[in-house]
């Protein structure tokens, strides 16, 4: 239970140590995930990994279990408790007893939803059962996200999954949205976790692509012209999601990509909000090599750091989600690692049995440096205009975004510096403020300084808080 806590300490908390250093980063979203009952199939399931077979509150007579999960439900209280702000729920299948082949993943060559015909009303039933549960709990989620990355056929057995035509979407939606407002839910839709930033908003085809009912999500959704828009209907949050895979590299095309979706976004639909609700290292690139290998330093860290600057300023994202919270493989796809002493490498495919009961818990580098954004940048603030009067490299540069807090009036300052060099910035005048580091010696290390000249460390992320 010490280690659980220290898990959860390290996501969630907002608590300080003696010396004024945060406990933890502070998180202000959790992601809670509705599997489709694989672990309750076993070796059935025809998914070899254990640890990406999941369990499912509802069982194959129609009855509900809420014991399961167990894991999952402590951490949701743990984040609760620890004063997260936003909670969202997610499927990545429906429930096997519902599927067209009655597994976790979809058939081969198929790139339609596996759901069988006429169960439609059902799984909407089903997501609106387990959010009315948890809100008579006392635990309301925010958000419903009923479709992850439909552009993929996840048709292998790797992991559950299944693809959707954007008009399969478009039926579940309409289902969902009368479900949860007929019971007088609180909990909003979020749509469509596109498997990239350009199959959200660009239509595959223009760009050289098959485009096959798939992609252009946001003119699809959103665009009041269309006869898909769902923009208008109760519960559905006018937000198209994406994920950050395979827009990143070169340098100069995941600023030109970005830029790309601001303006596409902007044509569709001006009062259209945009989040990048799941990213963690896959793309080969020259800095770190790829996804595969743990890394808990700095190189890491800036690497992504870089990322969320540009997803936030060029995309204007208004949510930022990392994939994975806790891992135990050795891979870049955690903030917090486990392992059975080894470093990861004796659980390369997850395969470590005793990690299910006990094992060594790791920070990050990547942690922390998130903990630059989650910690001070909470909901309900908003992104300022912020320039450094010389333009910076984007490989080698400084960055920065400020982000203000219209009822408290406080700014938040957050510099990236990717260089080897230390800078001196002049944010405003002679004032004593808190700045909190995060580099090779330090994790959120707190400092006092003068706005008049703000220490930038070598290769660092600082956080100033005015």
């Amino acid at each position: 239970m010490a280690k659980r806590n220290k898990v959860a300490d390290l996501l969630f908390s907002q608590e300080v140590d003696k010396k004024g250093n945060p406990k933890g980063i502070g998180l202000s979203i959790w992601r809670f995930y509705l599997s489709a009952g694989t672990a309750e199939q076993g070796d059935g399931s025809d998914i070899g990994n254990v640890w990406r077979r999941g369990e499912c509150f509802l069982n194959a007579d129609g009855t509900y279990d809420w014991s399961k999960h167990e894991g999952q439900r402590w951490f949701l209280q743990a984040a609760k408790e620890r004063g997260v702000e936003k909670l969202l729920a997610f499927p990545n299948s429906p429930p096997v007893h519902y599927t067209r082949n009655g597994k976790g993943f979809a058939p081969k060559g198929v790139i339609h939803l596996n759901l069988k015909p006429g169960c439609m009303d059902d799984y909407a039933k089903y997501m609106a059962d387990v959010m009315e549960h948890f809100n008579n709990e006392g635990i309301v989620f925010d958000y419903l996200s009923p479709i992850n990355e439909p552009q993929w056929n996840w048709d292998g057995n790797g992991q559950e999954g299944t693809p959707a035509m954007n008009e399969e979407i478009h039926s579940l939606v309409r289902y969902l949205s009368h479900e949860l407002s007929s019971r007088g839910l609180k909990t909003r839709i979020v749509i469509t976790e596109a498997g990239t930033i350009g199959h959200a908003c660009i239509r595959m085809d223009t760009l050289g692509k098959p485009s096959d009912g798939r992609d252009d999500q946001a003119r699809f959704f959103f665009n009041e012209a269309s006869p898909f828009y769902i923009g208008d209907l109760p519960n559905v949050e006018k937000t198209i999601s994406a994920h950050s895979y395979h827009s990143v590299w070169p340098l100069n095309r995941q600023v030109g990509n970005r830029r790309r979706v601001n303006s596409m976004l902007k044509e569709v639909n001006p009062d259209l909000g945009y989040w990048m609700s799941e990213y963690c290292i896959l793309q080969r690139n020259d800095e770190i090599g790829s996804g595969g290998g743990r890394d808990l330093t700095m190189k890491t860290a800036l690497y992504v750091a870089r990322i969320i600057h540009n997803d936030l300023t060029l995309c204007k994202a208004k949510s930022w989600q990392w994939w994975t919270a806790v891992t135990q493989v050795d891979f870049k796809d955690g903030l917090v690692y486990l392992d059975d002493g080894s470093q990861g490498e004796s659980g390369k495919m997850g395969h470590v049995e005793s990690l299910q009961y006990d094992g060594v818990v790791r920070d990050s580098k990547l942690l922390w440096m998130l903990g630059n954004y989650s910690r001070f940048i909470r909901p309900g603030m908003v992104r300022i205009k912020c320039e450094l009067s010389k333009e910076q490299s984007i490989e080698d540069g400084v960055l920065v975004s400020a982000y203000k807090d219209a009822k408290k009036g406080q700014v938040v300052y957050v510099f990236t510096n990717l260089s080897k060099q230390e800078r001196h910035v002049k944010v405003g005048a002679d004032k004593q403020v808190k700045t909190y580091t995060t580099n090779k010696q330090e994790n959120l290390g707190l400092s006092l300084q003068s706005l008049s000249s703000v220490k930038i460390p070598e290769r660092s992320v600082v956080t100033v808080v005015n």
